[in-house]
């Protein structure tokens, strides 16, 4: 049921039959949306084809919706989300937003996601989603996901501090802050928290990081299309007080990259998020930081601490991820250690 111009162009759009799969689990699974409900369904040409497989299992439910494409309403790169988006979105109970995102438009997400943590709305985050994205981590048994998600929060809520290697060399300890929540995005979306599609991770914002994050896996954000996956360049990351302290890498354009984009403001070089990835549907990292930070193992990111959720008391105009490879895992507290991944496989009872 649309009403919105955009909304009768999706449904026309023609799109791979392999997608339908993924878009059943994001709408009926993930975001379990019924006929009573109304939708804001926003995206991009670059990724029409998808939200009309999206759309068409909408139109299947028989709840109103509302689809927008970008191009149409603004020149991209975006400065601000259109007000016909954030309009819409006040009367929906659900959004969802698959759009291949560009340089410097993080602004316009927050001012999307606020509407969505304001009216604490389902949302589907599914930047730069991808037709290999559709067919892999978007086909994932959520509910297996979900319930490994629940044993990783289980053991992290207990523990003071987490600690970490890689056979690349990354070496961390990250202390705790009890004062900080905990999340898990295991593509089960909430109304306490929105989500990323596909989901599968456990995060919070850690008190202090003190190490090297050794990065053979991707960097976030436009960083992600622009040097894909980094096995053979590596960038190793010192991190001393939660702080970047110096970067190394091969690829020196990638070295300046990253150094500019975690300079932008005062905090963009500070540890904001600390996350255990857990889509045992994703079997090896393709280059797409969607897809890639759910891969298991463990993935931080600089920047914007998600404090309205985390609890986190500071903020950055910047949040980067990134994602190492073939972990080892310990969780501790005063009363002793545990191993909960070795090489890149759980060793939890889920």
């Amino acid at each position: 049921m649309a009403t919105a111009l955009a909304t009768t162009r999706l449904t026309a759009v023609p799109y791979s039959p392999t997608f339908q799969a993924g878009a059943r689990n994001a709408v009926n699974t993930c975001l379990r949306i019924q006929n009573e409900e109304k939708v804001t369904l926003i995206t991009d040409e670059k990724t029409m084809e998808i939200a009309a497989a999206i759309a068409v299992e909408l139109d299947r439910i028989g709840c109103l919706w509302n689809g927008f494409v970008l191009e149409e309403l603004a020149p991209r790169p975006l400065t601000d989300m259109p007000r016909a988006v954030l309009d819409d979105m006040e009367s929906s109970q659900v959004s969802i937003f698959a759009v291949e995102v560009q340089p410097n438009e993080l602004r316009s997400r927050m001012q999307m996601t606020d509407v969505v943590n304001r009216r604490h709305m389902r949302h589907a985050h599914m930047v730069n989603i991808t037709p290999e994205i559709m067919v892999q981590g978007m086909r994932a048994d959520f509910a297996e996901v979900d319930r490994l998600s629940q044993a990783v929060l289980d053991k992290v809520r207990q523990s003071t501090y987490v600690r970490a290697t890689t056979p690349a060399g990354t070496d961390i300890h990250v202390t705790l802050n009890p004062e900080y929540k905990w999340f898990k995005t295991s593509g089960i979306i909430s109304t306490e928290k929105w989500g990323n599609l596909p989901g599968g991770e456990c995060f919070t914002a850690p008190d202090e990081v003190n190490g090297v994050f050794v990065v053979d896996g991707v960097v976030g954000d436009f960083l992600c299309a622009r040097y894909g996956i980094l096995r053979k360049q590596p960038l190793s990351i010192a991190i001393e007080g939660n702080r970047i302290k110096r970067i190394s890498c091969s690829n020196k354009q990638l070295e300046k990259d990253f150094w500019a984009y975690t300079h932008t403001d005062a905090n963009s070089d500070r540890v904001g998020e600390f996350a255990i990835g857990t889509n045992i549907g994703v079997e090896r990292v393709i280059g797409n930081i969607l897809q890639d930070e759910k891969f298991p193992g463990i993935h931080i990111a600089f920047g914007d601490p998600y404090g309205a959720h985390t609890g986190a008391p500071w903020k950055s105009s910047t949040h980067i991820d990134v994602v190492g490879l073939g972990f080892n895992i310990w969780v501790g507290n005063a009363s002793g250690e545990e191993q909960i991944m070795s090489e890149g496989d759980f060793l939890l009872d889920y």
